[in-house]
């Protein structure tokens, strides 16, 4: 799966919310100042292009939608980030962010709680 750029990714963002929707909604949806219709509506052809978007035609334009789910694309992405940044370890990534965030024992012991939740 190839990786996005800043701003394909931030119009991904706003496809994963809507599931469906035309250029026109996902401008509504991007913080200010909006960019222009041109310049989201080629990004929405680079993303159909990299197979992360498909399109139904409504009338005169499209309807867009996702074709990668969110998941696949969070976890590819953690993993590019484990690899590149901590030879693959979690631990070691984990480690690195409870040092930068000052985080305490209770809290790593509240998110082990939370995965064990999710195992069940």
């Amino acid at each position: 799966m190839k990786q996005l750029t800043k701003a394909e990714e931030e119009i991904m963002q706003v496809l994963w919310q809507l599931q469906q929707c035309n250029v026109a909604a996902i401008i509504e949806k991007l913080p200010a100042p909006k960019p222009a219709y041109n310049t989201v509506s080629t990004i929405v052809r680079i993303l159909e292009s990299k197979g992360f978007v498909g399109h139904e035609k409504e009338g005169k334009g499209h309807v867009y939608h996702p074709l990668v789910q969110k998941s696949d694309y969070s976890n590819q992405s953690i993993n590019k980030l484990v690899d590149g940044y901590f030879q693959g370890s979690f631990k070691s990534m984990v480690s690195f962010f409870m040092k930068k965030n000052d985080m305490g024992l209770s809290e790593l012991e509240s998110i082990l709680k939370e995965i064990k939740k999710d195992e069940k």
